[in-house]
């Protein structure tokens, strides 16, 4: 695992994510394309509650208390739960890149960290460095989820003109 690498990865997607959110207005943001699908709303809210409970809490356990259990998360739960749809955009986003500077001023200091440290439990077993990988990784998951709901948008506001000619989708 290559650490400054994902770090660098990491601290690259917080910008993506902060272009893929901008300009988009409340009302605009809790639009869903289908009923199944996540709002932009949404992915903002999951983001910030992952942040939180999920990639920083679980890497921080394995590297310093790799035989305690992990809090017990939900976050498919959590989208109906917690309201995601319903919250102040503004907010959501400036809480996610709140838990995300803290988030990258915590790793910035794992430079030494042992990436082979392992929390087993019923689930299986994660080492720190897959924690790590995973995190980068879910940023990059939901970064192409939000450029499909940028698209999404897009082809909503540009009504009645077609878009073909920008190229195949």
């Amino acid at each position: 695992m290559e650490y400054l690498t994902l770090l660098r990865e990491i601290t690259n997607s917080t910008e993506m994510i902060r272009t893929l959110l901008a300009g988009i207005p409340q009302e605009d943001a809790a639009v869903k394309p289908t009923p199944e699908a996540w709002s932009i709303l949404e992915v903002t809210c999951h983001l910030r509650d992952e942040e939180r409970a999920d990639f920083r809490a679980r890497l921080d356990s394995i590297l310093y208390r790799p035989n305690e259990p992990f809090a017990m998360i939900n976050p498919q739960g959590w989208v109906i739960e917690r309201k995601y749809n319903e919250q102040n955009f503004e907010q959501m986003k400036e809480s996610f890149f709140t838990e995300r500077a803290q988030s990258l001023e915590w790793l910035r200091g794992l430079a030494g960290a042992d990436w082979e440290i392992t929390h087993t439990d019923e689930y299986g077993s994660v080492t720190a460095g897959e924690m790590f990988s995973c995190w980068v990784a879910h940023d990059n998951l939901h970064i192409r989820q939000l450029v499909e709901l940028r698209r999404a948008r897009i082809e909503k506001i540009t009504q009645p003109y077609p878009i073909e000619y920008a190229g195949e989708w």
